[in-house]
């Protein structure tokens, strides 16, 4: 990489390691689609890796407000789901990959502004979590299922319980895709060099949450995503053409 796209790739890490530290998901949705237009290859892992991180600390940080109950039935779902996503990481190409993450964004986008809200039990949870084991494995960005879950849950709760499942979560991803071999040694490298970003930006968060509401964090947050998705459509689109 060029040092202008590793100051871009920075600069996307640091947003979006703040907006996972403020509301408990989104690093995937906000990071990938312009992770994708920097480097296909890096996706899912880099992501996967940075946000196991993050959602250690917020987990550690919130660990008095998390739902241990719905957590476990989540990440009941979340196994199978994960193999099923490592597997199709496997056989994917880097070009169907970010179609792939285009399209899981902005599914994603369109379903919280709908303001779906189905019942929380424990099937339903379990359902979200194997959705997320496949989403977020293929292209990182799983937080939707969930947050379409737990939507209702407020501050505290809402970041410790998604982060306790994203943190299991995303380390059963990181398994299962060294298990398929599919964990290129420059995204870990890559990774390792954007780790402290990332927890710079989780201690942004923790500021921010004092100035920014959930509902302009949630439409930020979805705007943002949306505008890389589209993004990333449009740089495919052209170079079809």
């Amino acid at each position: 990489m060029t040092p202008l796209e590793v100051a871009l790739l920075a600069a996307v890490i640091l947003a979006a390691s703040c907006l996972q530290g403020s509301i408990g998901f989104g690093m995937g949705m906000l990071a990938a689609p312009f992770i994708a237009l920097i480097d296909a290859s890096l996706l899912p892992v880099i992501v996967i890796m940075l946000a196991t991180v993050v959602t250690l600390i917020v987990a550690v940080m919130d660990r008095a407000a998390l739902d241990l109950r719905g957590a476990g039935w989540a990440l009941a779902g979340r196994v199978p789901g994960t193999a099923v996503g490592a597997w199709l990481v496997a056989v994917m190409s880097t070009t169907l990959l970010s179609w792939a993450v285009a399209v899981v964004v902005l599914l994603g986008v369109v379903v919280s502004l709908r303001g779906w809200r189905p019942r929380v039990t424990r099937t339903t949870q379990a359902v979200a979590g194997a959705l997320s084991g496949v989403m977020g494995t293929t292209t990182s960005v799983g937080g939707a299922p969930m947050a379409i879950i737990w939507q209702s849950s407020e501050g505290p709760r809402l970041r410790g319980t998604m982060s306790a499942f994203f943190l299991v979560g995303s380390s059963l991803s990181l398994v299962a895709l060294f298990l398929w071999g599919a964990v290129p040694s420059h995204a870990l490298v890559t990774a390792g060099w954007m780790a402290p970003v990332a927890i710079v930006g989780v201690v942004l968060s923790r500021y921010l949450n004092r100035f920014l509401n959930r509902r302009r964090t949630r439409a930020i947050a979805l705007g943002a995503s949306a505008l890389g998705a589209l993004t990333l459509i449009a740089t495919r689109v052209v170079e079809m053409l």
